[in-house]
């Protein structure tokens, strides 16, 4: 594993809601970074997707519970600035037809300026993107 690992929304909700598809593999390879001692990073649109998609799954109270234990974590929040995201706006409209969503392009520019190459995702987007995927294996 390389020494940083950028972290997709879905890895966070699939940590945190028990109910979706990926819950048990999430939780394998939240272990392996665990165990691994590699920083993460995420922005600050990570969190915002997060809690958004935890709230709808539940209710804000339960999202406002998982997004402090984000802030409590020693996961980097990185935090674009308007360059960054214009970049963004460049790759959301090039992969249009691809249905790539703007923070994913977001974190597509970040991950290139911070040279991170590892993503724990489940979207396929990163690997058309040229990232690699961590897996539960």
């Amino acid at each position: 594993m390389n020494k940083h690992c950028f972290i997709d929304t879905g890895a966070y909700l699939s940590l945190f809601y028990v109910k979706d598809n990926y819950h048990s593999s999430s939780l394998k390879i939240w272990n392996k970074i665990l165990d691994s001692n590699i920083q993460t990073v995420i922005t600050n649109h990570i969190i915002d997707e997060t809690a958004t998609l935890l709230s709808r799954r539940t209710n804000n109270l339960f999202a406002a519970t998982k997004v402090d234990k984000i802030y409590q974590s020693n996961t980097r929040i990185y935090r674009p600035n308007q360059q960054e995201e214009e970049k963004a706006l460049i790759l959301f409209k090039k992969y249009a037809d691809q249905r790539i969503s703007f923070t994913d392009c977001l974190s597509f520019v970040v991950m290139k300026k911070l040279k991170i190459k590892q993503v724990f995702s489940f979207d396929k987007h990163f690997r058309f993107a040229g990232f690699d995927l961590l897996s539960d294996n």
